[in-house]
């Protein structure tokens, strides 16, 4: 019997005037699964991963979550319905230290704000900073504020903090920009750690838009390619690479 999607995706548009940045885009994620979307730049991949995130209202379409229609949802109601993301750029606060940028990455998620009062500084949440900063191989930068650091070091925190809500899927927007290529090796391996099951800050599923292609033939699962704001092709990895029209499309340029 084949699993509910966890994440599904049905006729999504989105315009601005006369351009049409996602142009009625259908896909599905399943349980366990890396989902990869490619595509030149303009094909609409940010557009597509901010209405899947709420932050902007799509034209049509349905995007449902767990079985649930979370199409009208906001940022935060989706963060806490079990959704992470990254943006492609750093949302780290530089004047915090590491531990304290992944709790407070989680606070809003823990009870409410009366419960939150009443709670430890830490609402609870430095034993989970501390496995997590064990898992993001980071924890020896625990005490140090997050400005200091190097900027791949500062996107480990950055991905660090999308996994602190425990969320069940993880959006991860160009998680490979800006950073050296022994970094992205190291960012690759630790996602397919986290992908192997369900453990301590981690989340088994991921999307994610990258312009690397090593990285994502390499990661993942199956790959969606995006031109001018459709798709174009849907399959893994070895059947992308394979694909004519996605070759003379995309990239073979």
């Amino acid at each position: 019997m084949t699993p509910q999607p966890l994440l599904r995706v049905s006729g999504l548009k989105k315009a601005y005037g006369a351009i049409q940045a996602v142009a009625g885009v259908s896909f599905e994620i399943r349980p366990g699964e890396i989902f990869g979307v490619i595509g030149p730049n303009g094909s609409g991949k940010t557009t597509l991963f901010n209405s899947m995130l709420g932050q902007i209202e799509p034209d049509e379409g349905k995007i449902e979550f767990k079985g649930e229609d979370v199409t009208a949802l906001g940022p935060l109601q989706l963060n806490r319905r079990g959704v992470g993301r990254t943006f492609q750029t750093l949302q780290v606060f530089g004047k915090m230290s590491v531990r304290d940028n992944l709790i407070v990455a989680a606070q809003e998620h823990r009870g409410s704000m009366f419960s939150r009062m009443f709670a430890p500084t830490d609402s609870g949440l430095g034993p989970r900073a501390d496995a997590l900063m064990d898992r993001f191989r980071i924890r020896h930068m625990a005490d140090k504020k997050a400005g200091e650091l190097s900027y791949g070091q500062q996107k480990l925190v950055d991905i660090a903090m999308a996994f602190m809500s425990e969320p069940d899927v993880v959006l991860l927007d160009e998680p490979c920009a800006g950073i050296n290529p022994a970094l992205v090796g190291g960012i690759g391996t630790l996602l397919k750690e986290l992908n192997l099951g369900p453990r301590e800050g981690a989340s088994s599923s991921f999307v994610v838009i990258e312009h690397n292609m090593d990285f994502v033939m390499d990661l993942c699962h199956r790959i969606m390619v995006m031109v001018e704001g459709r798709v174009m092709a849907i399959g893994t990895p070895a059947e992308i690479r394979s694909n004519k029209q996605v070759l003379d499309a995309y990239l073979g340029n």
